[in-house]
């Protein structure tokens, strides 16, 4: 396996580890008997999740989302492009975006609705790309998508990290604002990427 490919696959990886940091400990677990001599100690596992769990899992995102660019960068100067990384690259992208957007759902950092609608988007232009590709087209990223994708992460680390150090100084919600800002990007790089390819979609079929 490749370097660029080893960068791509340890950004899955890092998904879990992710999930693990921001995630606490679900309650029932607290229920069952048999973990009832663990019970104490479950919970300043928990304590330590809902207090720095945010951070941590933030800095984790920041490295992962490095990441991205990188690989697909190495690959093309070294002329390492493979069909698996090909493969890879999407799912990784998708998969850290959509596991840090649940993540804050059930931390109630971030609306189910700028969730839906971010994943949602990816439902979509993917399904655009099968059918794309199904007829040997193939649908290459475009501005708004790279700029959808850095507005996310900006967004994404913001509510995180809950607004600091900004917080330090003054109340004021900005991954809102920068989430409400992903979500219209995001909409519009749908818009866009589905006016430019509207070839591929024949509604007479």
């Amino acid at each position: 396996m490749n370097l660029p490919n080893k960068l791509t696959l340890s950004r899955i990886i890092m998904v879990p580890i992710f999930m693990l940091l921001i995630i606490p400990i679900p309650d029932w677990i607290f229920e069952v008997q048999m973990l009832k001599f663990a019970h104490p100690h479950l919970r300043v596992i928990n304590e330590y999740i809902w207090e720095y769990g945010n951070y941590l899992a933030a800095l984790l995102f920041l490295i992962a989302s490095s990441t991205d660019g990188l690989d697909g960068y190495i690959a093309r100067k070294r002329k390492q492009i493979t069909r698996f990384g090909k493969f890879l690259d999407p799912i990784a992208d998708k998969l850290l975006i959509t596991a840090a957007l649940v993540a804050l759902v059930e931390r109630n950092n971030v609306t189910s609705w700028a969730a839906t609608v971010i994943i949602g988007r990816e439902f979509i232009i993917t399904g655009l790309r099968l059918v794309a590709a199904s007829d040997g087209i193939v649908i290459a990223a475009s501005k708004w998508g790279k700029v959808k994708t850095i507005t996310q992460i900006v967004a994404i680390l913001a509510a995180l990290l809950k607004n600091y150090p900004i917080s330090l100084w003054v109340d004021f919600p900005l991954d809102r604002y920068l989430m409400f800002i992903a979500v219209v990007i995001t909409i519009y790089s749908a818009y866009d990427y589905i006016i430019k390819n509207a070839n591929v979609i024949d509604f007479n079929k």
